[in-house]
């Protein structure tokens, strides 16, 4: 893993929320310092589990500033910056680097859907060719299943041949382990990141990078046990316990709403209950799947 140049496990950030439903940068700002103090090499902040897309220019700046006003460090943060207007992306990612901040997640232009891999490419060009910042190193971000854009391998390739500077990795959510590999395959050195907690071992196993994942809000312990010694034999064992557990707690954040339910988890985990709010269009569990979450929370392992 020693040649990629972004690599380790990284959280995919769950934001909190005030009653009034604006970020609650202090409690935000706590889960980032407990996540790094747990074992993440850095947080994912504002991605899709923590509800991004629901926050305005102006909130995703105030949110990334906040992580570095509480001291946490800006070569650990990984800000999502892309969004559906080109211009927007630019500002955003132009923000980060103001504050230091060089590593950021970037969506493709996700509002039209069917578009060509040279319109993406183009859209693409056009902010890196705009932010023109030799600092810069770009996360593409593979979620079609979300986004309906998906990223193919031969797009991929082309903004490698053409930024291979700048586009460092990929963020894949796709959960198909063989586009990860042929990604590996096809572009050695290149960053892939696992979106789904899972597929961490067997991706490092084939030579991916680490992880990006919405799990890791509570267990990055255990994501860290598998990251560092995925490949020392005396430690198998604690290996596969790590990995039992991570999918035990993946597998009940999915028995619900995703995010919510992540949100819900943390607020367990925590027991601090405002990490049960959302942002609309996202709503929090109900009563009765809240209270069913926790019967199954206290067993897990």
């Amino acid at each position: 893993m020693s040649d990629h140049k972004i690599t380790g496990v990284f959280s995919a950030a769950a934001t909190p929320l005030n009653a009034d439903g604006s970020p609650d940068l202090g409690l935000f700002t706590e889960h980032c310092q407990r996540l790094l103090d747990e074992g993440c090499h850095g947080v994912a902040l504002l991605g899709t589990t923590g509800e991004a897309n629901s926050f305005s220019s102006s909130e995703r700046r105030t949110i990334l500033e906040a992580a570095l006003k509480a001291g946490i460090p800006a070569d650990r943060l990984l800000p999502g910056t892309g969004v559906t207007a080109i211009p927007e992306t630019v500002e955003l990612t132009r923000h980060a680097l103001s504050l230091g901040v060089t590593k950021v997640v970037m969506l493709p232009p996700f509002y039209y859907k069917g578009v060509s891999d040279d319109g993406l490419f183009a859209a693409y060009s056009q902010v890196l060719e705009t932010v023109a910042d030799p600092r810069l190193q770009v996360i593409l971000y593979h979620i079609p299943q979300v986004s309906g854009v998906p990223l193919s391998v031969p797009l991929i390739g082309r903004l490698i041949e053409a930024f291979g500077d700048t586009v460092v990795g990929i963020k894949e959510s796709a959960g198909d382990f063989n586009n990860m590999q042929a990604i590996i395959a096809a572009f050695p050195g290149f960053s892939v990141l696992a979106g789904a907690d899972p597929l961490l071992l067997p991706l490092l196993k084939a030579g991916g990078a680490g992880c990006i994942t919405a799990t890791s809000n509570l267990v990055a312990d255990s994501l860290r046990t598998v990251y560092d010694h995925v490949h020392d034999e005396t430690h198998a064992a604690a290996v596969d316990a790590a990995q039992a557990r991570i999918n035990a707690y993946r597998t009940l954040s999915n028995a619900y709403v995703q995010i919510p339910t992540i949100k819900a988890m943390i607020g367990l985990k925590t027991g601090n209950a405002a990490w049960r709010r959302t942002r609309a269009p996202l709503m929090p569990l109900s009563y009765a799947d809240h209270a069913s979450l926790s019967d199954a929370y206290a067993k897990l392992p």
